[in-house]
């Protein structure tokens, strides 16, 4: 892998970790839960595409 394709996973976990700190933090406030949970869902589903990038 050269280029974008490389870089495209270590940017998608970042994106996952950023998005589980922000969902776990909106749930703990309880500011919105609704958005939490979905926070939440897309992290799994980023994490998802890096282990399909990666296989």
């Amino acid at each position: 892998m050269s280029g974008i394709e490389s870089i495209a996973p270590a940017i998608a976990m970042l994106a996952a970790f950023a998005c589980l700190i922000g969902g776990a933090a909106m749930i703990w406030r309880r500011s919105d839960v609704r958005k939490g949970v979905l926070l939440l869902v897309m992290a799994a589903v980023l994490v998802g595409n890096v282990a399909i990038w990666t296989l």
